[in-house]
């Protein structure tokens, strides 16, 4: 790791970790240093909806995000946009060979070419308050060389040397990337005209053609697990291959929750030739959207692994990548390509980010749910802002309303759920079935349907009440029928209901999956605020709600989980049950142990802050202890 420009002054909550800090990775003479970009800070996809414009919104000022690949959606918002950037709009009816793949090819050029056009305009602005090349280096954090080369040209006086100056800064300004993400468990096969088509056509790798024939020089987030047949597809788009200096067009990004996890995946790509350019770390509970609880594994414990491994970890992977590379494409020397670690998830505060880029020496982090109380970065609707920025205590909740059989946060006073508990009222539950992205269920029929449709809840309770079971029974199986509720649509709704945009097929009923962090944050704020909270220059938390460490709040999170798993369990508990909640426990408690340590390096904190975490951590263990008795 090589470090410059850190201080350590009296009074810990004023150090500085300068931007040129980042982990140098060497490996047989060959050493890799990984792009640094603009900001330290990403937006990850959120939901369907509420990121799928976000590059038209943030990209020129050098901020990275993620879209949905819905194409439905994307077809919708790009003929809106078409409206307000003068370009025509030409329709890809779904009706079409190949839509799916064709539309996101289509929504992400414009989006390419928009982007372009805002850079090229922020470049020819001028530098007075009030124009975007401003706004561009204001944006940046204080610690930022490329901020501070811009407060160097703010002091020139000599008119000259300040022009010389600010043509250096305009010729640095650089685009956010524009990444994508899918989801490799949602890979539905499709059908037309009741037959099954290619395998191709399925909805994941529609999706990764779409992206890979795009004009985006950007990255695709494979996330929700693996799938060995999507990541074979891979190797048929020469724009994921390395050149001869080690930089592909088309980069591959995984989410993952655990460093095993990682490796394996990351070694199937490496089989083929292909690298992995970013491990983009989750808190498995600590997160908005779809939650995939570990084991009990923790984010901190986790981050440690991925450190203390770093070298070994890319170093294998080199060797079966060089290997293939040597066999397919008779490359025998290849370049060390790039490599980024990043951690997102229930990041709350700057003293926060600067902790995990500073001693797990992450190359950057994730702030996603934050984002939704921000107009201008995200799409979410006048109610739907509303009922966010006054949330109450109760309102996220972890449920079990996915189709796709995956925990996923829910506010509980959504339109979508208010819709879904009326319908349940008038005798007819269930959602229309509009995009079918995640109909897998074939129960009741030869094609897949989706569990939250109205036509599968319809069966499924009429099979409960054929099979005559006790009123208590009856019901507890009712309400995990009722409670599946369409979110591949409704998630998308926010953005329509933004932008006025109607749904000819139905009544919008935005839903929407915030992180338990939103929690501790209220109002609406604009992007300088939140982007200025990230980097410690004002504060936006709610100040009539303590908030604990991220690392404390995941704690919290895991152990009620388990105590909710342990309840479920009971009173018929398997020795199955048994050993997982054991191990379930135990790495909870390590995990305790791991953080006590951890907490002599908060550099960040006060001490006072610091004997507090200590105090949480000794009453969620005492809950633990408790929970064995």
């Amino acid at each position: 790791m090589v470090i410059t420009g850190i201080v350590l002054p009296s009074n810990p909550k004023k150090m500085v970790l300068r931007l040129e800090a980042f982990p140098v990775i060497k490996f047989n003479g060959m050493t890799m240093i990984p792009i640094q970009p603009t900001h330290s800070f990403h937006i990850p996809i959120m939901g369907t909806g509420f990121t799928i414009d976000s590059p038209l919104k943030v990209a020129r000022y050098g901020i990275s995000s993620v879209m949905s690949v819905d194409d439905n959606l994307m077809e919708k918002i790009r003929h809106y946009y078409c409206g307000v950037y003068g370009e025509a709009y030409v329709p890809i009816p779904k009706q079409e060979p190949d839509s799916r793949a064709r539309r996101i090819t289509e929504y992400l050029n414009f989006v390419n070419r928009i982007v372009r056009r805002q850079v090229e305009e922020l470049k020819a602005s001028d530098f007075k308050p009030g124009t975007e090349i401003t706004k561009y280096y204001e944006l940046l954090d204080n610690a930022s060389p490329l901020k501070e080369e811009y407060v160097q040209m703010l002091a020139l006086t000599d008119a000259d040397k300040r022009r010389e100056a600010q043509n250096r800064l305009r010729e640095k300004v650089t685009a956010g990337s524009m990444d994508i993400n899918i989801l490799t468990k949602l890979d539905r096969e499709n059908y037309r005209g009741g037959e099954r088509l290619p395998q191709e056509y399925s909805d994941a790798k529609a999706a990764l053609r779409g992206f890979a024939k795009s004009t985006v020089n950007s990255s695709v987030v494979f996330s929700a697990g693996l799938n060995t047949y999507l990541y074979s597809y891979v190797e048929n788009f020469p724009d994921f291959y390395a050149d001869e200096n080690g930089e592909m067009r088309k980069k591959i990004t995984l989410k993952v929750s655990d460093f095993r996890s990682a490796f394996t995946q990351a070694k199937i790509f490496a089989k083929k030739g292909i690298w992995v350019s970013e491990y983009r770390i989750e808190s498995g509970l600590n997160c908005g959207g779809h939650a995939f609880p570990t084991e009990g594994y923790l984010l901190g414990p986790i981050l440690q692994e991925f450190k203390d491994k770093r070298n070994e970890f890319i170093g294998q992977l080199f060797e079966i990548y060089a290997k293939a590379l040597a066999e397919k494409k008779n490359t025998h020397s290849p370049r060390l390509p790039r490599t980024r670690i990043t951690v997102q998830g229930g990041i709350g505060t700057s003293s926060e980010n600067r902790f995990l880029l500073r001693y797990f020496e992450v190359a950057g982090t994730g702030w996603g749910t934050p984002f939704l109380l921000v107009p201008e970065v995200t799409a979410v609707d006048p109610d739907t802002l509303a009922k966010l920025a006054n949330l109450g205590e109760d309102d996220i909740t972890l449920s079990q309303a996915s189709p796709l059989g995956v925990p996923i946060y829910n506010l509980r006073t959504s339109k979508s759920e208010e819709v879904r508990l009326q319908r349940i009222e008038a005798g007819h539950p269930g959602s229309p079935c509009l995009n079918c992205f995640m109909a897998f269920n074939t129960e009741f029929t030869k094609i897949p349907i989706c569990t939250a449709s109205t036509q599968y809840q319809k069966k499924k309770i009429e099979e409960l009440r054929d099979r005559r079971l006790s009123e208590d029974e009856f019901k507890k199986q009712y309400e995990k029928v009722v409670e599946k509720s369409c979110i591949c649509h409704d998630l998308g709704d926010v953005a329509l209901a933004k932008y006025g945009i109607k749904d000819k097929r139905h009544e919008l009923v935005p839903a929407v999956c915030p992180g338990p962090n939103l929690v501790y944050f209220s109002g609406v704020h604009s992007l300088k605020e939140m982007v200025d909270h990230i980097y410690g220059r004002i504060s936006l938390l709610n100040t009539s709600k303590i908030r604990p460490n991220l690392f404390i709040n995941e704690l919290k999170l895991y152990v009620n989980y388990l105590k909710t798993k342990v309840s479920d369990a009971m009173p018929h508990l398997t020795t199955k049950d048994r050993g997982y909640f054991v191990e379930f426990r135990k790495n909870l408690l390590d995990g305790i142990e791991y953080y006590k340590k951890l907490s002599e390096n908060f550099l960040e904190e006060t001490e006072q802050y610091r004997l507090k975490f200590l105090e949480d951590l000794a009453v969620l263990k005492k809950d633990l202890e408790d929970l064995a008795n």
